[in-house]
């Protein structure tokens, strides 16, 4: 009997050194699906008035960055430091609209139809703050995702990935757009976001593509090349699925340290208020991670009534649980020296903000401690002060895009309120 306990402290002990504990302790602890009621439950956006500002941990300061906006989304920083911002949003229809505003969806969603175009922030004066706001692109159809390789601009519209001849300090792009491949889109588009992000030798971009619906409940068959990271060559050959079961893949950003793929993930709605976790994890080369067919591993969702055992056998368990509809969407790495030594090769998440939990979750950015490449705690808020009253359910905006800018300093979009923030340090 003692020589069991010896092996099995042995057991745990390897388990924990290798990550098996933390992971199974994660899985088992999800409460069985519908243990509580699935609903509708929007948040009531009032915007900022100018008393207010996001709280951020001692030594931080916040401050606006840039306003007057429509619908500002997401972020990429040029090797210059031009700040290009995507603005876009879902193109609801009329019928939509109206279905949004009798469920109380337009109290938390824009509801305005999509700007489609992407504008251009500079600091011509050093000050780090714009000087110049200019209109780089139009035309385009729910950007989101930018990229610049060499003298291209790529750009991730809901249904295509294009680009556009660039040169570095170019304030407003007039030539046609080069296609380089489709992307799923059309009448089933309810994950309409596509980010990509290049590997570091730049021979191949990956693309985020969500799922058309909440559990392929109009069948796989409308579900062709989604709930995918994709990969193809910056000339538009050899696309290809990179890693696949990803219900709604946003933020994606390369871990400093082991130089892998990591990305931000929507999961599942309606199976209650505590199902599914969102989740941060690294995205292996040809892994599947259970959408439809199961969840936070091998969690099998009741709903989906085609079984593939075979595929949930082998569902990889995400890495960071970040809690059940908190909408996490962007994701960056911190490399800089201008944050305190906590935050270098940690990770920033915006959690965009619940609509199917009883009690709001999610409206702020968090951060997850990393060490030697893997998360080392728990996530920690870092940016507050969205929620005004749970209660009334009532919050200033809604955190989406976040980027690193070349002085070390943070910028997240806040799409409700059309501005952007701005989070410096200053010292204790």
């Amino acid at each position: 009997m003692k020589s069991f306990s010896i092996l099995g402290c042995l057991l745990i002990a390897w388990a924990a050194a290798t990550g098996q504990v933390a992971k199974n302790a994660a899985k088992d602890t999800l409460p069985p699906p519908f243990a509580s009621k699935s609903v509708m439950n929007f948040s009531d956006v009032v915007g900022w008035d100018p008393d207010h500002v996001p709280l951020a941990p001692a030594g931080f300061t916040v401050t606006k960055f840039a306003v007057g906006f429509n619908n500002p989304r997401w972020l990429f920083v040029a090797p210059n430091g031009d700040v290009l911002v995507a603005e876009s949003n879902s193109n609801h229809s009329l019928r939509e609209k109206i279905g949004a505003h009798l469920v109380g969806a337009s109290e938390s969603n824009s509801l305005k139809n999509s700007a489609d175009r992407i504008i251009l922030l500079r600091d011509k004066t050093g000050d780090g703050l714009p000087d110049e706001k200019d209109t780089l692109l139009t035309g385009l159809h729910q950007p989101f995702g930018m990229l610049i390789l060499g003298d291209w601009l790529y750009v991730a519209n809901t249904d295509a990935l294009i680009r556009f001849p660039y040169k570095t300090g170019q304030t407003k792009i007039s030539s046609k757009a080069q296609m380089l491949t489709t992307l799923p889109a059309g009448k089933n588009n309810r994950h309409w976001t596509r980010n990509i992000i290049a590997s570091a030798d730049g021979s191949t971009i990956y693309i985020a593509v969500g799922s058309g619906t909440n559990v392929a409940e109009k069948g796989m068959a409308n579900e062709v090349l989604r709930a995918n990271i994709l990969e193809i060559k910056p000339d538009g050959t050899g696309k290809k699925i990179y890693a696949s079961g990803l219900r709604n893949p946003v933020g994606m950003a390369w871990n400093p340290q082991t130089h892998l793929l990591w990305a931000a993930v929507n999961e599942r709605d309606e199976l209650g208020d505590e199902l599914v976790p969102d989740y941060l994890t690294q995205v292996h080369r040809n892994g599947f991670y259970g959408w439809p067919y199961s969840y936070y591993g091998q969690h099998v969702d009741p709903r989906i009534k085609e079984s593939k055992p075979e595929l949930v056998k082998k569902a990889i368990v995400p890495d960071v649980d970040l809690g059940s509809h908190t909408a996490s969407l962007g994701l960056v790495f911190y490399t800089d020296n201008s944050f305190p030594e906590k935050y270098k090769h940690g990770a920033f998440i915006t959690q965009h903000g619940s609509w199917n939990r009883s009690r709001l979750s999610g409206y702020k950015v968090i951060f997850i401690p990393f060490k030697n490449g893997r998360p080392s705690g728990p996530p920690e808020d870092f940016l507050t002060g969205f929620v005004v009253d749970p209660e009334k359910n009532e919050v200033r905006g809604r955190p989406v895009g976040i980027a690193v800018l070349k002085d070390g300093s943070l910028l997240v979009t806040d799409d409700t309120s059309n501005m952007l923030w701005h989070i410096r340090y200053h010292g204790n």
